[in-house]
């Protein structure tokens, strides 16, 4: 057995399952791979995306034609592919921010049945123990609603950035074909 599972290392996971139930587990693993995902994205932009645009920009200043229609059409093409590139995990990154709240209404609504069935089993009204089941019950409603906004945020942040660079890059290879006719 790994010393980290000895020692309690799955505490924290227990006590996330016990309060906010099995859903609350899946939110997580969502959560973690759309940052992980958005976080690939940030490297691919700081580091692969800028030396593959330098490396456009100086294949199309070196063409002989830039003002042929098929030149023009070459232009466009390989922009295209490029930011394309950039933009590929979007609908992934769309997908899991549209599933976060979807998973903590499911989980809310699997814990109200909870506290329910606790309720009809016991033939008792206990305010303190339904207050507190319905408050464990839309934790992870929460939880998805959290993740949920700031994988929003940051799929807001990176279109915002793919329409800039769009434009950047047709710029830049304008400016390119103009630096290299002077």
């Amino acid at each position: 057995m790994p010393p980290w599972l000895e020692i309690g290392g799955l505490e924290p996971l227990e006590r996330l399952v016990e309060a906010g139930g099995s859903v609350l587990v899946v939110i997580a693993l969502v959560a973690m791979v759309l940052f992980s995902l958005a976080l690939e994205r940030v490297w691919y932009f700081r580091l692969t995306y800028r030396r593959a645009r330098r490396a456009l920009i100086a294949r199309w200043a070196a063409r002989q034609d830039h003002l042929s229609w098929s030149a023009l059409t070459l232009r466009e093409a390989w922009a295209r592919e490029l930011i394309g590139r950039l933009r590929r995990p979007l609908p992934w990154l769309k997908l899991l921010v549209a599933l976060c709240p979807l998973l903590g209404l499911l989980g809310t609504v699997t814990g109200m049945i909870a506290v329910f069935d606790s309720l009809a089993m016991t033939d008792t009204s206990q305010a303190r123990a339904m207050a507190d089941g319905v408050a464990r019950a839309t934790l992870p409603t929460l939880t998805g609603m959290a993740v949920a906004v700031v994988g929003l945020l940051f799929t807001s942040r990176l279109e915002q950035i793919i329409r800039r660079e769009d434009q950047r890059l047709h710029d830049r290879l304008a400016r390119a074909v103009e630096e290299s006719d002077a």
